[in-house]
């Protein structure tokens, strides 16, 4: 294994991981960055640096000597095992994350016993996602509630378990490749960007380090086994000393006023800051948390939690982090009278103040942002069940989905309980006489999952002069950002097609980066006529292409016009020219969103989406509040 101590740079990336290794309470590291900077390599390092641990002797969840909530109690002594570090697939199925029947005893003895998963594995120590962001929504679930509550609780197949699964979660992610789930973002305490340096000497020094350590491993090891050997006691020392560390009124405050100051949600990062700050100053030997210590963990915990969108850029600019600091320093300063004897309200309201005025950089002084009609955009899917990779968005037979039902002949793996029920009748016909089951291959079950797919939602937007003209365009633009948002969420690819003029242009390639769609639809241009033929033909060579990559990932084209065809790009008559067009798209699940507004309507979009044997919804239907709107009032 590569040595801690050896790798070159990121200096924030194996503090925050160092600060974790001290105080696990902190909740993690999430690790952002291109392909090829030494992500996975400084994480898996981390497990040589960590202090063995005390553990029952014989315990499969490595518990505390002495826990009595271990469902392998009672213990039979105590011994000593280095820290795990476990790594999670991003294809693990649900059985290897929680655990499962005991196949084996099950089939051979004839009793119901618990295999513990990865999440029992990981128990006081660290558990590691390469590729998190691209992790089944379903093991994201289990996840999050098992990082939640510290515990895991599992419910399947006749058996019934709770353990303790506390660990530090360490996630790598390339952002290009897609973002994370905003309920997992939150969750890792702390998060770290980093990037290939473009200093000479150090990209040299990076190099001379992996060829020496690839053409001699054991001798690279040990010439950096005394600096790791140094991290280790550094990391037990300030272990022992953080329960010393005292965390003064006036820095407490401070974290409070930098955490209001970017407009956090929630209060947990008010706890994370504190936390990692006083884990911070055990690492520096000190007695008590400063200034110091609160501007660093501010740096580390902050800069993924004040995404206010999924398009909003990571990070915190540091004249934004001097502002705040600067205003957070007047807090510390103040003395802290505690809440009066009104009780949590404080009596009366406070009168409004008026914010600090400054040059618009400070995090209480941004410009307002421009009108956008965004909106929760209502679930559009594919008709039928497809196979495609795992999303949120249309129905799917799945591999790791969750089980709905067996089957003799479909599925993927096999369907224990309902093997074992088919077979039990025939137990005495078979001749059994002992433990054990008696089985034939007429009694395997498949079992059949079903979960959610993504799918690839091509955006084909009208940018000409008839939209325009109207200054629907606005509108039409905040409809497009509120669906990318929701293909975000729900882990789609991207793509779009914009027509205009007197032809249509690929304004963005199919991408899983949603906010790279976001970015080329603010710099759409728009006018001229409408060459809605060329338009449709362009989708269908789009997904003609990628029908070729991934013939499993459906489409849906969701088309904003208003219907009219004023420019065929073909020569022909415009109408005539785009119903023709549409009849390619005949196979593929279309949306047509009908933009048209005014008194008079034509109803053209009405027309297009029927020769295009899609569904047809208003501008102003897109909006799943709207839904629900119709609801209640039914």
């Amino acid at each position: 294994m590569f040595p801690f101590s050896a790798v070159v740079g990121h200096d924030d990336l194996r503090l925050a991981l160092l600060l974790n290794a001290v105080h696990p309470g902190i909740g993690g590291v999430l690790v952002r960055g291109e392909k090829g900077t030494a992500k996975s390599t400084i994480v898996r390092a981390l497990a040589a640096l960590l202090p063995e641990l005390a553990v029952s002797r014989g315990c499969r969840f490595g518990c505390v000597p002495g826990s009595t909530d271990c469902p392998d109690t009672p213990h039979d002594g105590t011994e000593t095992r280095p820290a795990r570090l476990v790594e999670l697939p991003v294809g693990a199925t649900e059985d290897r994350l929680v655990g499962s029947l005991d196949l084996e005893k099950a089939l051979t003895e004839g009793v119901r016993a618990f295999q513990p998963g990865l999440l029992a594995s990981a128990h006081r120590g660290v558990l590691y996602v390469d590729e998190v962001n691209l992790l089944h929504d379903h093991l994201v679930d289990l996840l999050l509630d098992a990082a939640a509550m510290g515990r895991a609780h599992v419910e399947r197949e006749g058996v019934s378990v709770s353990h303790p699964s506390q660990f530090l979660l360490v996630g790598t992610m390339n952002p290009e490749e897609g973002e994370l789930r905003p309920q997992l973002l939150d969750r890792f305490g702390l998060t770290v960007a980093v990037k290939a340096a473009r200093d000479v000497s150090v990209r040299t020094e990076v190099i001379r380090r992996r060829l020496a350590y690839e053409a001699d491993p054991v001798t690279f090891a040990a010439k950096w086994e005394a600096e790791d050997a140094k991290l280790r006691q550094q990391i037990a020392d300030a272990k022992r000393k953080l329960p010393q560390v005292s965390l003064p009124d006036g820095e407490l405050r401070r974290i409070a006023a930098v955490c209001a100051a970017f407009e956090v949600d929630g209060m947990r990062a008010d706890l994370v800051v504190a936390r990692a700050a006083t884990a911070h100053a055990a690492w520096r030997g000190a007695e008590q948390v400063e200034e110091v210590d609160v501007e660093t963990a501010v740096r580390l915990a902050l800069p993924h939690r004040r995404r206010r969108d999924p398009f909003d850029e990571p990070g915190i600019e540091e004249q934004q982090l001097e502002d705040a600091m600067r205003q957070a320093a007047e807090h510390a300063e103040e003395p802290d009278d505690g809440p009066d004897d009104d009780g949590p309200g404080g009596g009366e309201l406070p009168e409004p103040q008026e914010g600090p005025k400054g040059n618009g950089n400070a995090p209480n002084d941004r410009p307002a942002p421009e009108p956008a009609p965004a909106f929760k955009a209502r679930l559009l899917e594919v008709p039928g069940v497809g196979e495609g990779a795992p999303g949120k968005r249309s129905r799917a037979r799945a591999r790791t989905g969750r089980i709905v039902r067996s089957s003799k002949v479909d599925g993927n793996g096999l369907h224990l309980v309902d093997t074992l029920t088919t077979a039990a009748p025939h137990q005495q016909a078979r001749g059994r006489s002992g433990p054990g089951l008696v089985l034939t291959g007429t009694d395997l079950r498949r079992a059949v999952r079903e979960g959610k797919e993504s799918n690839l939602v091509l955006f084909v937007v009208d940018a000409s002069g008839s939209m325009a003209a109207r200054q629907r365009m606005s509108a039409v633009s905040g409809a497009v950002i509120s669906l990318l948002r929701d293909a975000y969420q729900r882990r789609d690819k991207v793509g779009v097609v914009t027509f205009r003029g007197n032809q249509a242009e690929v304004a963005l390639p199919p991408t899983t980066s949603v906010d790279a769609a976001a970015t080329r639809l603010k710099k759409m241009r728009t006018g001229g006529r409408t060459p809605l033929a060329d338009g449709l033909l362009k989708a269908h060579r789009v997904l003609e292409i990628e029908r070729l990559r991934d013939p499993r990932k459906r489409p849906l084209v969701v088309l904003l016009t208003d219907g009219r065809a004023t420019s065929s790009g073909l020569g022909g008559d415009p109408t005539k020219d785009a119903l023709k067009a549409a009849g390619l798209l005949e196979q593929t699940a279309v949306v047509v969103v009908d933009c048209e507004q005014g008194h008079v309507r034509l109803g053209l979009a009405q027309k297009i989406a029927e020769a295009l044997q899609g569904t047809c919804v208003k501008l102003d239907q897109l909006s799943a509040d709207h839904l629900a709107g119709v609801v209640r009032a039914a």
